[in-house]
């Protein structure tokens, strides 16, 4: 492995797109709360949309870099993890209707009835709803939720508008957060 650290610029870049997934990401979680229930649907799609698109701008940003310092395409195609790639032009699969169905308690689809993905994700989406209220709970979730919410509230200098769409304990945490994010002012002289 070479050792040589990322050029600048680059790494200025990558910083730069990263930070605008954060808040994109950011920005699903909060069209989520009851309070957006008019427009959840169109705008989860389109940040989330916009996150993965955004961190697709890195990792190719990253890739070309890899490739014009002679990087092997097929190591390059490893490390991209190219298999993984999905397109969402074609829309849900049988694979996220399966999961969809597990999470809503619904009965299996047909597609889902035989061995392979669709049953693999229904299984998935039933176990996530069966146990929802534990993640629900999570602290880990709970402390990046309010990182997010915090740091966000924190850049547009509205930390009060947490209390009006959080559940309390995640406001409680955004607040700490944006507070901690908080510029000291220099003591009166």
């Amino acid at each position: 492995m070479e050792d040589t650290p990322m050029p600048e610029p680059l790494r200025r870049a990558v910083h730069q797109l990263v930070s605008e997934t954060v808040q994109q990401c950011q920005e699903v979680l909060r069209y989520t709360e009851p309070d957006r229930a008019h427009d959840w649907k169109r705008m989860t799609l389109y940040r989330a949309t916009d996150a993965a698109d955004t961190m697709d701008m890195a990792s190719m940003l990253i890739a070309a870099y890899c490739q014009r310092t002679g990087m092997a395409l097929d190591t390059l195609a490893s490390y991209l993890q190219i298999k993984q790639q999905r397109r969402r032009a074609g829309g849900p699969t049988d694979a996220e209707r399966a999961h969809l169905a597990g999470l809503l308690g619904e009965e299996a689809p047909a597609e889902a009835q035989e061995q392979g993905l669709a049953r693999t994700r229904y299984w998935r989406g039933q176990f996530a709803a069966e146990n929802a209220q534990e993640w629900e709970d999570d602290p880990q979730k709970l402390f990046t939720e309010a990182v997010l919410h915090g740091l966000s509230a924190r850049l547009c200098d509205d930390v009060d508008a947490l209390d009006h769409y959080l559940p309390p304990h995640v406001a409680e945490l955004a607040r700490k957060v944006a507070g901690a994010l908080e510029v000291p002012q220099p003591a009166a002289a």
